[in-house]
């Protein structure tokens, strides 16, 4: 069996300190994915772990961690890994679907999805350097492959990532066990579904040119490239990353780029950074602000239902006794039962659409479009409460934030109704 096209769909983004509002980190990143897949978001908290336990992924099981951070994912329900996310010390991860010139059928074989990889490297990483480190180990130690949906055996791919945390991102970027990183330290960066790391390359597989060379993907002379090296001559990111580009350039000009600039470039339906309909939709959406020290604490955007243009992003803030509503996660996961824990692969397949999915699809099949201009006004006013909290916050009240996400996701649904 040929490995399909990677899906011509994903778009992750940062914005570096120099060019936002509040000198933070902006983060974003679309999650397109096959139309009737459902996407959740989950909370799992910090814990400890026994000395020589293992974490069951997707697919495989891998060495746990004396420790794993709090994280927040969004997560396609079927899987165990996630899309994107960010854990409690302010690191976001997204990755992106690849197709290298080492994908073939190997690849079908089980081991770490892409998916995997993001959230193992959330719930290991204090900081994005940490978390490349991580991605790489992980890379390197069980390698990447498997079937990337539930219902498509021949959708499997390669990936890229973004990290960022409250000072810096990096792009790493893989093909089979092999990767590439670049460092982004100003400006702004993005990728979609191909190599674009060319000849800075800050970190990379031990020997990677000598690899490139004895495969005959590079003959020696000049700047070592990866992604000429590696990458296929096929535009599968569509222009999209082009397209990101200008957005991020026009949007970045003067420097005040903030959380509703990165929500109007994944709204932007013109470039398909937004996909709206088609077998690839955007499932669920991410926008992250990462704030640095202790004063005002990072916010992370999700919406957790399909099309950005007719979502609400809603806020989520680490705290101690964070809630998270369960109108947002997907059936398969028992009440009485730690999502940590939980391979949703080896449960049963069951209708997993969650209830806010569910009442946003029949709004979407409604034909009433007034209800996208309410739920607009809802996020605004949202974002202006949140941002008037943040801008003046008193770590003494933090616990005031932890049914933040869970209020929203309540507001939303009265919406529906």
């Amino acid at each position: 069996m040929s490995p399909r096209p990677p899906p011509q769909s994903c778009d992750t983004f940062v914005v570096l300190p120099d060019l936002t509002k509040g000198g933070h980190v902006v983060f974003g990143k679309n999650s397109d994915r096959p139309q009737q897949e459902v996407q959740e978001i989950i909370y799992c908290a910090a814990a400890d772990h026994d000395a020589g336990s293992k974490v069951q992924c997707t697919y495989i099981e891998v060495d746990q961690v004396e420790h794993t951070h709090a994280v927040i994912l969004s997560k396609p329900s079927w899987m165990w890994g996630a899309e994107m996310g960010a854990n409690e010390h302010g690191v976001c991860v997204g990755n992106e679907a690849v197709q290298t010139k080492l994908l073939d059928d190997a690849d079908q074989e089980e081991r770490l999805l892409g998916m995997d990889m993001v959230r193992l490297a959330l719930e290991r990483s204090t900081s994005a350097a940490n978390a490349v480190e991580v991605l790489a180990g992980l890379l390197e130690s069980h390698g990447q492959g498997g079937a990337c949906s539930e219902d498509e055996p021949d959708m499997y791919y390669h990936n890229s990532f973004i990290i960022a945390d409250a000072t810096e991102a990096w792009v790493l970027e893989t093909a089979g066990q092999y990767w590439a990183a670049e460092h982004i330290k100003s400006g702004y960066r993005n990728i979609s579904n191909a190599l674009s790391i060319g000849t800075k390359i800050d970190r990379m597989s031990e020997g990677l040119p000598a690899v490139a060379q004895e495969k005959g993907f590079w003959d020696g002379s000049g700047d070592f490239d990866f992604s000429k090296a590696f990458g296929v001559s096929e535009d599968y990111a569509g222009g999209r990353k082009e397209c990101g580009e200008k957005l991020l350039a026009k949007l970045t000009e003067g420097g005040h780029f903030d959380l509703q600039a990165m929500f109007t470039v994944l709204r932007d339906q013109k470039s398909g950074i937004c996909m709206s309909d088609g077998m690839f939709v955007s499932t669920s959406s991410q926008v992250s602000v990462v704030s640095q020290g202790k004063g005002r604490p990072s916010c992370h955007w999700f919406t957790g239902t399909p099309d950005p243009c007719r979502s609400v992003f809603k806020p989520f803030i680490f705290t101690d006794n964070v809630k998270i509503s369960p109108h947002i996660q997907s059936p398969h996961i028992p009440e009485d039962q730690d999502p940590a824990k939980v391979v949703p692969r080896f449960a049963s397949k069951v209708n997993r659409t969650h209830l806010l999915y569910r009442r946003q699809q029949q709004a979407m099949a409604s034909g009433d479009s007034s209800i996208w201009g309410t739920l607009r006004q809802l996020e605004e006013k949202c974002v202006q409460e949140t941002e008037a909290v943040l801008e003046s916050f008193d770590p003494e009240r933090l616990s005031e934030m932890d049914d933040l996400l869970k209020d929203c996701i309540d507001s939303e649904l009265k919406f529906y109704k």
